[in-house]
C-alpha cells in the first residue's frame, strides 16, 4: 500500500489550516517587524546624536573610555524612560478614551434596555388590548347572530300574522257578504209577506162589506 501520498495530503491540509489560523490571528504579519525596525532606527538616531555630542566634548580622545560608555548608557536609559513615559501617557489617554467609550456604550445599552422594556410593556398592553378587542368582537358577532336569528323569527311570525290577518279579513268579508245576502233575502221575504198580507186584507175587507142592493131593500117601507 502507498501511504506517502495520503500523508502528504494530510500534512498540506494541516499547513493550510495553520496558515489560515495565523492569518486570522495576525492580520498584518509584518507589523511587528516594522515596529521593531522603527524602534531600532530611533535608538540608532539617538546613539548617533549621543556619539556626536560626546565626540564634540571629547575631541582629544580618539577611542571611547568607560565614562563615555556609562554616559551613553545613562542617556539611553533616560531615552528609554522617556519613551516608556510617553507610551504610558499614551496608554493612559487611550484608557481614558476607552473608558469614556465604554461608559457611553453602557449608557447606550441602558437606554436601549429601557427602550426595550418600554416597547415590551407597550407590546404587552397592545396584546392585551388586542385580546380584549377580539373578545368583544366575538361577543358582538354572537350577539349579531342571535339578533339575526331573532329578526328572521320575527319576520316569519310577522308573515304568518299577516297571512292570518288576511285570511281572517277574507273570512270576515265572506261572512259579511253572506249576512248581507241573508238580510236581503229576509227583507225580500218580508216584502213579499207584507204584499201578500195587504192583498189578503183587501180581500177580507171586500168580502165583509154588504152588497148595495140589499141595503136599498131594507130602507123601503111596505104600503098598505
Amino acid at each position: 500500500m502507498n501511504v506517502f501520498p495520503s500523508s502528504m495530503e494530510s500534512w498540506k491540509s494541516h499547513v493550510r489550516v495553520e496558515l489560515f489560523h495565523r492569518d486570522c490571528r495576525q492580520r498584518d504579519p509584518f507589523s511587528g517587524l516594522f515596529d521593531k525596525v522603527s524602534r531600532l532606527e530611533e535608538m540608532l538616531d539617538f546613539h548617533i546624536k549621543l556619539w556626536q555630542a560626546s565626540s564634540k566634548e571629547n575631541r582629544s580622545s580618539t577611542c571611547p573610555n568607560e565614562g563615555d560608555t556609562l554616559y551613553l548608557r545613562v542617556n539611553e536609559e533616560e531615552f528609554l524612560n522617556q519613551q516608556l513615559k510617553q507610551k504610558i501617557s499614551d496608554l493612559t489617554s487611550n484608557i481614558y478614551l476607552k473608558e469614556a467609550e465604554l461608559q457611553y456604550c453602557h449608557s447606550q445599552v441602558a437606554r436601549y434596555r429601557a427602550e426595550a422594556v418600554l416597547l415590551a410593556q407597550g407590546a404587552s398592553c397592545l396584546k392585551s388590548d388586542l385580546e380584549e378587542y377580539e373578545y368583544q368582537l366575538e361577543c358582538q358577532s354572537k350577539e349579531l347572530t342571535a339578533l339575526r336569528l331573532e329578526h328572521n323569527t320575527l319576520r316569519e311570525e310577522l308573515a304568518a300574522t299577516t297571512l292570518q290577518k288576511e285570511q281572517l279579513l277574507d273570512r270576515w268579508l265572506e261572512e259579511k257578504k253572506e249576512e248581507a245576502e241573508r238580510i236581503n233575502k229576509h227583507n225580500a221575504t218580508q216584502e213579499r209577506w207584507q204584499r201578500l198580507a195587504g192583498r189578503l186584507k183587501k180581500r177580507y175587507r171586500g168580502r165583509s162589506r154588504p152588497p148595495p142592493c140589499a141595503a136599498n131593500s131594507s130602507d123601503v117601507k111596505p104600503t098598505v
